[in-house]
């Protein structure tokens, strides 16, 4: 009894000191902030405010913005000065009477005035070409949205992938364990328990090879997010899940045609084009150059006007005449062919996401629950000794095969209408 006592003494401060341990311990954890979750929308928004590669096609803008201002400048006038007849080698001549009566010198200014309203045509040319610019950088962010929306995806297959290894694992050791017990008992052999373990070796590299695709998938997504606004700790909100979808393909083709922002960019180009045939015709106006100049020669002065003109006999700006109207035509060839891309891409992503829905449909309707009822009931008869080691194991496998055919099949229709909504030009689908 004094023994029993004195032990009890000894482990109290032990186990007071572990107490506070933990607590500390749960303390830390409390204070440590939660890992960010994302859903797509956020996702999204990220990239777009901090995806330096988008953030470096926004400068395009600004710089042709710039070339507006360059545009929209005049010549400068050019100021001219000569002194002659300065008796440099005779020193002793520079005197008044010398500089009043041999010297000369003149003072002039003189400046271009521009044809044609050149100056116009540019400003005009620059601003469609900005126009351009900024439709393509709204393209750029179209195809950005739709790689971090094609990439989010990879991320929710790839948890859904991990949870569903990890259940099969957790749901085959319990097998492992009543086989064990069994082999213990009689019931089976010892091979049979054998290749359950070895059968074991597969669910571990499913987990094993499920959290490296996880990893990978966060880190890539990461990157189109930008990696100082995504902490490596974050996580995605979401599920894979099936939307069915309303509409039908003609109505999604008339909105894209009025939505994409490259077949704006194609149409705002002939414009542009336009613009530059207009500019060419104006540069083929020769420039008037008028200058005053101020003489002083002999004790005289007098100023001067000059007009000079070049006279188009040989170069009218012909060869840049011709090739910007080439370009008119270039410009509205390729916006017929842009028409044509738009139409195409939103018919195959339509076709694909309805495609996709028949073949959920099929799984939902039973399959999915045929395979869990077929895998339930050889585990139920195979721990009870009235199956067969063979047909658990099949059943087994045709259930993970079902369940990840599954997975990935709501991965690829959710990308299905990830890539109708990128041809649409819009994230609101009917």
């Amino acid at each position: 009894m004094r023994f029993c006592l004195i032990r009890s003494r000894l482990s109290r401060p032990r186990t007071v000191f572990t107490i506070l341990l933990l607590g500390a311990g749960v303390a830390r954890g409390q204070n440590q902030p939660p890992a960010l979750r994302i859903d797509l929308d956020q996702a999204i928004q990220l990239a777009l405010a901090h995806n330096h590669a988008l953030r470096a096609a926004r400068t395009q803008i600004q710089q042709s913005r710039a070339e507006e201002i360059t545009a929209s400048l005049r010549p400068n006038p050019v100021l001219t000065y000569d002194d002659l007849f300065l008796p440099i080698f005779s020193p002793h001549s520079f005197n008044t009477s010398t500089l009043d009566n041999i010297t000369e010198f003149d003072l002039g200014i003189s400046y271009t005035l521009e044809r044609g309203r050149k100056r116009q045509a540019r400003i005009r040319a620059a601003r469609d070409q900005t126009a351009v610019t900024s439709s393509q950088v709204s393209d750029n962010e179209r195809t950005l949205t739709f790689n971090v929306a094609q990439q989010f995806i990879s991320v929710l297959l790839a948890k859904s992938n991990l949870d569903l290894a990890r259940q099969d694992l957790g749901s085959f050791q319990e097998t492992v364990n009543i086989s064990e017990a069994r082999y213990k008992a009689g019931d089976i052999s010892e091979g049979d328990l054998l290749k359950i373990k070895l059968q074991m070796l597969l669910f571990q590299t499913d987990v094993s090879s499920a959290e490296l695709n996880l990893v990978q998938a966060r880190a890539t997504l990461r990157g189109l997010l930008g990696y100082d606004a995504t902490p490596e700790s974050y996580d995605v909100a979401g599920d894979l899940a099936y939307v069915p979808l309303h509409g039908n393909k003609e109505d999604l083709q008339a909105t894209a045609l009025g939505l994409r922002p490259d077949l704006r960019a194609a149409e705002q180009g002939i414009t542009a084009a336009q613009s530059q045939y207009e500019l060419a015709r104006a540069n083929g106006k020769r420039d008037l150059t008028t200058a005053l100049d101020y003489s002083h020669v002999s004790a005289l002065n007098s100023a001067s006007m000059l007009f000079n003109i070049e006279i188009p006999i040989f170069n009218r700006n012909q060869g840049e005449i011709a090739r910007t109207r080439y370009a008119i035509e270039q410009s509205q060839e390729n916006k017929t062919a842009t028409q044509e891309t738009v139409l195409t891409d939103v018919t195959t992503a339509y076709e694909a996401a309805k495609e996709g829905e028949t073949v959920i449909t099929l799984y939902q309707s039973g399959y999915l629950k045929q395979a869990q009822d077929s895998r339930d009931i050889s585990e139920y008869a195979y721990r009870r000794g009235a199956a067969s080691l063979l047909d658990f194991l099949d059943a087994e496998r045709s259930y993970r095969a079902t369940q990840l055919a599954y997975r990935q099949l709501l991965a690829t229709y959710m990308l299905a209408l990830e890539q109708l909504r990128e041809a649409v030009g819009t994230r609101t689908l009917p």
